[in-house]
């Protein structure tokens, strides 16, 4: 009986022995494991259930990740659909160059007017309620295209839609920066552009043959479908609340961010050659012989979709300037390239160099609009959006005016000397600032 109780003992001070030698085994795998989270687990401020759920808020493919990028895609698409065919088809409806590139910029414009309200309010509205409002809008101008004849009343159903834009647009890429894992932003932001730029691949070649096969009644018609698909998807969203520090900072905020002028200002220049490539380029593509322009701007997309997918974390990995100069020098190149082309291989050179250029230039800027803006998101993208819609305008409007005065070459060089402008700006005022540093990505 003793020697019963003293085995029951020695098995409990056992039993103790063998708890404690795996409680500092435990502690010894923890101090030498590379994870913080590890590290914090020992120490409690992260419990076990607690860390499973940081680890799934790293996941970037939820649900209104998701809807967003399907109903930023449909507006997308609508765009891209019209980005060849419009020119085409105001020339043939008697239109000068200087009216194309009137009705072509007047879109960016109006979306202009409403970015930097929109930004301010997103501080206290969500989202949602603002990429309803504008799809609401973006889809009757594009149902009213049908009946809206070149000049003044196409003029109105831009304008209408250039304020369905504004209000989509700026809410859908803020809704995207807020809802993605702060360390895998880059990659995130990534992701959800490719919702235009997959459009961009698909939909100028499918727009040319809708308006060659059918006509553009038809086109106009699948534009009005597309726009209703995203109005209902963004009804879809999640009723998101407004983040606290963000509130607070709505109360000093301005409408603009000063913090993000200079990226807003290398975007202005890059969407000045954006804007008046799409709307000139396929005049450009039929008086060299081609009968397609969209195979360029198909080429151009599968190119950037395929280094965006490709390189989505190069943007968390190497530091913002490090990205953006080297896209800035390719876009101005491929102008120069563009002026001297007349055959379909030097076109699509030129395509594939827009591409690669295009993939990692404006998320970078994003990004880095987004490091400097600080809680104020919505200001940062409403600042940098209006500055892309600023360009936008007025890259055909100055263009159409050029290319009514001199040639189809000069207008492209002086797009690529608009992009030597970009690089000299980021070379020396932006990059030798001493209060505008460009902050390092982070490794992930």
């Amino acid at each position: 009986m003793a020697w019963g109780h003293h085995s029951g003992r020695r098995g409990g001070f056992s039993l103790r022995v063998g708890m404690a030698h795996l409680f500092n085994l435990k502690n010894t795998l923890i101090a030498f494991s590379p994870d913080p989270d590890y590290a914090a687990l020992q120490s409690g401020e992260l419990c076990p259930w607690r860390f499973r759920q940081d680890m799934t808020s790293q996941k970037i493919f939820h649900r209104d990740f998701v809807l967003a990028f399907f109903a930023q895609f449909a507006i997308s698409f609508v765009v891209c659909l019209l980005i060849p065919t419009l020119p085409i088809h105001l020339s043939r409806s008697g239109s000068t160059e200087v009216e194309i590139g009137v009705l072509i910029g007047v879109l960016g414009f109006a979306s202009l007017i409403l970015r930097p309200p929109v930004g301010k309010a997103l501080l206290r509205i969500p989202e949602r309620s603002f990429m309803i409002a504008g799809g609401l809008l973006f889809a009757v101008a594009s149902a009213a295209y049908i009946w809206a004849p070149p000049f003044w009343p196409f003029l109105v159903v831009r304008i209408l839609q250039g304020v369905g834009v504004g209000l989509f647009y700026t809410a859908s890429v803020t809704l995207a920066a807020n809802i993605s894992p702060e360390a895998r932003r880059g990659q995130s932001l990534s992701y959800f552009f490719l919702s235009f730029n997959i459009a961009f691949a698909l939909a100028p070649t499918v727009g040319m043959l809708l308006m060659d096969t059918f006509n553009m009644t038809v086109l106009f018609v699948v534009c009005a479908a597309l726009a209703f698909s995203s109005l209902f998807i963004s009804i879809r969203l999640t009723r998101r609340t407004i983040d606290p520090a963000e509130r607070s900072s709505s109360q000093e905020d301005s409408f603009f961010s000063r913090e993000s002028l200079p990226p807003a200002f290398i975007n202005f220049l890059a969407h000045i050659i954006w804007g008046a490539l799409t709307a000139f380029f396929p005049l450009y593509a039929l008086h060299c012989g081609f009968t397609n322009p969209g195979l360029f701007f198909a080429a151009s997309a599968m190119m950037l979709v395929a280094g965006r997918s490709l390189g989505a974390k190069i943007q968390d990995r190497y530091s913002r300037g490090k990205v953006i100069l080297p896209c800035l020098l390719i876009f101005a190149g491929s102008m120069v390239v563009l002026a001297f082309s007349t055959t379909f291989p030097m076109i699509m050179l030129v395509a594939i160099l827009w591409g690669i250029g295009s993939a990692f230039l404006f998320p970078a800027l994003v990004l880095l609009a987004l490091d400097l803006a600080g809680p104020s998101r919505g200001p940062a993208m409403g600042t940098f959006t209006a500055f892309q819609d600023l360009g936008i305008g007025l890259g055909p409007i100055i263009m159409g005016v050029v290319l009514h005065l001199t040639s189809f070459r000069t207008t492209f060089l002086s797009l690529a000397l608009v992009g030597f402008i970009s690089v000299i700006y980021l070379h020396f005022f932006v990059r030798r600032h001493p209060s505008f540093p460009l902050p390092q990505g982070e490794e992930i």
